[in-house]
């Protein structure tokens, strides 16, 4: 990796040699058409990630990718320029710095509405109830990720084309943003690597991560952590989500990970997750909260504000339900304080928010019926959008603010209203434990808004504090907010990615698969008593895969360790491959184990004796007419068809890739057309007879045979392939074996409990297995020669016993 040289100016905004291209599903402002002239106006988005970002690319000549915010009928419109009077932090944002991702209306509403906001923000704020799974959705999540992903890819190239021209050499750093776009990473690597295109990618999640028993409900969770793992870096806004990730990678995906490093191995790297606190503009709040004028105009009346979008996780009938108990409990606050809530609007046009928003208009009304008197209503509330400068003068005279979700990600408005708290008789932040936020907020007071009557016991402890506490907590966090402002966040950023060997958390790069890592795996599964059957694939998985069939050979050591393993007495080893039996069994060599071929249509155990799946009369003579069909048609620019009996392989490894579509699909069409089952493998396509037999049933038959039928209470069970035609065994002994899948693949479902990166990890696992049994037999002998010896000494005592009772001595006495 190429480090990143990151300057701080004097202004405090990073700069960074390497061009930064960002792709959110927004672009940093939104067209709108006039309705007179016709033409497109950019209207400025707010927003942290805007104010933080958009300079480093404006000064980095880098490219904002997204969506426009319309969609328009010729997209290729020329995106307007910004307004001069702009001075918003997009205004220097020109416009072929942005790269406009345009997409069917319906495609993009399934994708934004269907998926994104009725499956994964109710997930992944661990609100499962809420979500609306749909595949409709889902494969037009996957759509516009495929096409964001290729806008990406034009963005690289001409970022690349700008690099050389200024002779920068620095590999452009690509940061995808936040849950809508989970899956683009992994086609955006795959292009790349393919062109050529140097690069680095990151990913940054804005919204809380769930943990394992929540994010699996998903149907397809695999493909979403894979999608991630596609980048070199994935940030959270705090630790306990990149624990949730790591967690799930592991139990998932059966990564190897590194939790105290925050390590996960996917496709042969190792992915860095680091927590990447996002935090506010600091010096602008605080610019505001100085020239905003004043709004709350009586000084009698204590305000407790509550800011938030109008959305469910936000907890505004818990706050409601809570100042309600606390006008209840102490009545001394009636007429002296009042809450004032603004909800800002949020997908009207969805029935849960239309649903929410009648909930809290008949709660205030309820509410405010039963405590109002003639000059007092207990609770103000706005339902609208309010100007940033009001808002901050609203922060700089309140109270107490309540930020209090059911889960947040972050939340940033306890950021502001700390930045806003300038008076010297400052105000007091009351949190929830569930948002990001709190995890970091030391000094603001904690309340679960789930504990309603416990949250208005907090709430008056902020409402009756004393006044050298308040400025002592509220010193602290403002402290704590000015250090650790927005663009701190950007530079943690750009250090966690531009590090060679250590950042912050630790070691960037995971060790290669050692004995200890099978610990965690095995240990606790085998135990010290049982037997073990190995069964392991072959190309792949013990040899690695070669250019021809014959040159792929087992290395000297795992021969060496798997002729160890067939002579202990405790562990049984067979071979299941895809080459024909005595293939597999010349290429081993080994005598006393167990080989199938042919994906076990053939099997020979260690006796001589062999076991023959029936074939289709029928099959025997078209094997031979679809080898001379496939040779005629196909077996030109490196590909060749290998003959195994029973199957043909078609092999295609040292075919040029652009002429691999039309041959796999002309080859594929004639499998069919002669009756066969085409099946995919490594670099080939498989010609398999319509049996229902696989690696699965025939892992199961040879289990059977060699341990009888209650097999699965007597002997613990692994199973090791690389390819799709193992996943067939992985599936079968699901529950019943560890399973391990071989693989170097970004981007590749599997059944198996763990992955292995490579053929040498399989020589690791093994190698633990040597160790383990060998182990286990020195522990067996001291064990047994320790009850010979126990059993000796209770014979010798019985025959003294049995003596003396013959010599009339007393029993007892003896």
């Amino acid at each position: 990796m190429v480090e990143t040289e990151i300057v701080v100016t004097s202004s405090s905004e990073p700069v960074t040699k390497a061009s930064l291209i960002v792709v959110s599903n927004r672009l940093p402002f939104v067209l709108s058409r006039d309705a007179k002239t016709e033409k497109l106006e950019r209207k400025a988005s707010a927003g942290g990630l805007v104010t933080a970002v958009c300079p480093v690319v404006i000064k980095g000549k880098g490219l904002w990718v997204g969506w426009p915010g319309i969609h328009l009928s010729d997209p290729n419109e020329p995106i307007p320029e910004s307004n001069p009077t702009d001075q918003t932090p997009t205004a220097g944002l020109k416009s072929d710095q942005v790269v406009s991702v345009n997409i069917d209306a319906s495609i993009f509403d399934s994708y934004y509405n269907g998926c994104c906001n009725k499956i994964f923000w109710p997930l992944f704020h661990s609100m499962p109830g809420r979500a609306t799974f749909g595949a409709d959705h889902w494969h037009n999540y996957v759509t516009v990720n495929k096409h964001f992903a290729a806008r990406t890819i034009e963005a690289l190239e001409k970022c690349l084309e700008q690099n050389k021209a200024l002779d920068n050499n620095t590999p452009p750093i690509v940061w995808i943003h936040d849950y809508h776009l989970m899956l683009a990473a992994n086609w955006i690597r795959e292009k790349a690597e393919e062109k050529q295109l140097p690069c680095r990618l990151a990913f940054f999640l804005h919204i809380p991560f769930p943990p394992w028993d929540i994010f699996r409900l998903f149907p397809w969770a695999d493909e979403i952590l894979q999608g991630m793992l596609g980048c070199d870096m994935v940030g959270f806004h705090i630790q306990d989500y990149c624990l949730n990730f790591v967690d799930c990678c592991q139990r998932n995906l059966g990564c190897r990970v590194d939790r105290n490093n925050l390590l996960v191995e996917h496709g042969g790297r190792t992915v860095r997750i680091r927590p990447l606190p996002i935090g506010i503009p600091y010096e602008r709040f605080v610019t505001l909260a100085k020239n905003a004028g004043k709004l709350l105009r009586s000084d009698k009346q204590k305000v407790i504000l509550g800011v938030d979008r109008l959305d469910y996780t936000k907890g505004l009938v818990h706050r409601l339900m809570a100042f309600e108990k606390l006008l209840e409990k102490y009545p001394q606050h009636k007429e002296k304080v009042s809450l004032l809530q603004i909800s800002v609007p949020s997908r009207t046009d969805v029935k849960e928010y239309r649903e929410l928003k009648e909930e809290v208009d008949q709660l205030i009304g309820r509410i405010n019926g039963r405590f109002t008197t003639a000059n007092w209503a207990p609770i103000r509330y706005i339902y609208d959008y309010v100007a940033q400068d009001d808002l901050a003068a609203l922060y700089r005279d309140a109270a107490v603010c309540l930020v209090t979700p059911l889960r947040d990600g972050m939340n940033l408005v306890a950021k502001e209203f700390v930045a806003c708290q300038i008076n010297e008789s400052p105000g007091v932040l009351v949190i929830s434990p569930f948002a990001g936020a709190g995890e970091m907020m030391h000094e603001a007071l904690l309340c679960n808004p789930y504990e309603v009557h416990a949250a208005a016991e907090v709430i008056h402890r902020a409402l009756t504090m004393p006044e050298d506490e308040r400025v002592l907590r509220m010193s602290r966090l403002r402290r704590r907010e000015s250090e650790c402002d927005v663009s701190n966040w950007m530079r943690s950023f750009l250090k966690a990615m531009g590090t060679l060997d250590v950042d912050d958390v630790g070691t960037t790069i995971m060790q290669p698969v050692t004995v200890d890592d099978f610990d965690d795996y095995l240990l606790k599964y085998i135990g010290y008593n049982h037997k073990l059957a190995l069964l392991l694939d072959y190309d792949g998985t013990l040899a690695p895969i070669a250019p021809h069939p014959d040159l792929a050979t087992l290395s000297p050591e795992i021969k060496n360790v798997l002729f160890k393993l067939s002579n202990h007495s405790d562990v049984y080893v067979a071979v299941i491959s895809g080459r024909n039996v005595d293939n597999v069994k010349r290429m081993v060599g080994i005598e006393g184990i167990t080989y199938a071929g042919n994906h076990g249509l053939e099997i020979l155990h260690p006796d001589g004796s062999k076991f023959v799946h029936p074939m289709p009369i029928e099959f025997e003579d078209k094997v031979s007419h679809l080898l001379k069909a496939l040779q005629d048609s196909v077996c030109r620019d490196g590909a060749w068809v290998e003959n195994k009996g029973a199957l043909l392989t078609f092999h295609y490894r040292e075919t040029p890739t652009e002429l691999r579509p039309a041959m796999i699909e002309k080859a594929r069409s004639l499998i069919i057309k002669y009756g066969f089952k085409a099946t995919e493998a490594n670099c080939a396509l498989e010609a398999r007879p319509p049996v229902q037999w696989n690696k699965g049933r025939a892992s199961i038959y040879i289990l059977r045979t060699s341990f009888g039928v209650d097999w699965s209470e007597r002997i613990k069970i692994i199973y090791v392939g690389d390819d799709l035609t193992d996943e067939d065994a992985m599936v079968a002994l699901k529950g019943m074996a560890r399973t391990f899948r071989v693989t170097s693949s970004d981007i590749v479902r599997t059944a198996a409990d763990h992955r292995l990166p490579s053929t040498d990890s399989v020589y690791t696992l093994l190698k633990w297995v040597e160790r383990h049994f060998m182990g286990r037999k020195a522990r067996a002998n001291s064990l047994t020669y320790r009850n010979r010896r126990e059993d000796g000494v209770r014979t010798q005592m019985s025959l003294e016993i049995a003596t003396n009772s013959n010599n009339s001595l007393d029993v007892e006495h003896v």
